[in-house]
């Protein structure tokens, strides 16, 4: 066993790597232009009330102008998303150049393609280490079943293919 070392970080994010998990885009209007982040981190928390969480960086740049918006759309992404994760979660350039989406009437952004979209409201902010964690209530949702689920593991992204019965 390895006992983690917060000045060698490498080991457990190979650890962390091993589980794979689906890929959200967290996204929004502010003063009328997109604004996202993507994370790996999302998790169903609760049926009722119906709450969801993603892990947010406390480095990030940009999720302070997500923080305080009324509504937030979470897009589980989709195997055509590969380009548009790496453009929104880049830290240069139009990170929405090319990506179709829609907004909704309370300023959630959700993109085209993806396997589900969630209308949210942030519900509760969690610091906890070097994150925080965010429960967000889900005011509506939309199930895209023809739609395959973009996956990350191992630092890739990859598409699921189901196992032979």
């Amino acid at each position: 066993m390895i006992v983690p070392d917060p000045d060698e970080t490498g080991p457990l994010r190979q650890v962390y790597g091993t589980f794979p998990s689906g890929v959200v885009a967290v996204c929004a209007l502010r003063d009328a232009a997109p604004v996202g982040i993507v994370a790996s981190s999302f998790v169903a928390v609760s049926m009722n009330p119906p709450l969801v969480s993603v892990c947010v960086q406390h480095t990030s740049t940009t999720w302070p102008f997500l923080a305080d918006c009324p509504r937030v759309g979470l897009s589980v992404l989709g195997t055509t998303h590969d380009r548009a994760c790496r453009q929104i979660a880049s830290k240069t350039g139009d990170r929405f150049a090319g990506i179709g989406y829609t907004a909704t009437g309370e300023g959630a952004v959700l993109l085209h393609g993806a396997a589900a979209w969630l209308d949210c409201s942030i519900d509760t902010v969690v610091s906890a280490g070097d994150h925080d964690l965010v429960l967000l209530r889900v005011a509506a949702m939309r199930p895209h079943e023809e739609v395959a689920p973009l996956v990350f593991h191992g630092s890739r992204l990859h598409a699921l293919s189901a196992l032979a019965s």
